[in-house]
């Protein structure tokens, strides 16, 4: 899903362990906020999302995209408390 946090959209994924992972929505390659809507798979052992626009991985824990080390989103701190998702900004 998309969270808009202090102005900034944030793609949040819930994976199947119930970790949640945040992420720039961002798409560096299109410059377009889709990556909430891309894919969650894995890339050996990275948990990943694939951008819908042009099927990139991110890794969800580095931002980094797996066929382009030079490229990457920012992450961000997130944590379930109490039922609620709460996502830190700060580096």
């Amino acid at each position: 899903m998309c969270a808009l946090v202090e102005g900034r959209d944030v793609a949040v994924f819930r994976l199947p362990d119930d970790t949640v992972l945040a992420v720039d929505d961002l798409d560096p390659y299109c410059g377009v906020a889709v990556l909430s809507r891309g894919i969650v798979g894995s890339r050996g052992d990275a948990d990943v999302v694939f951008s819908p626009m042009y099927k990139q991985a991110f890794d969800l824990r580095t931002g980094t995209a797996v066929d382009d080390p030079e490229t990457r989103v920012r992450c961000y701190s997130a944590r379930v408390c109490d039922g609620v998702v709460e996502i830190s900004l700060a580096a």
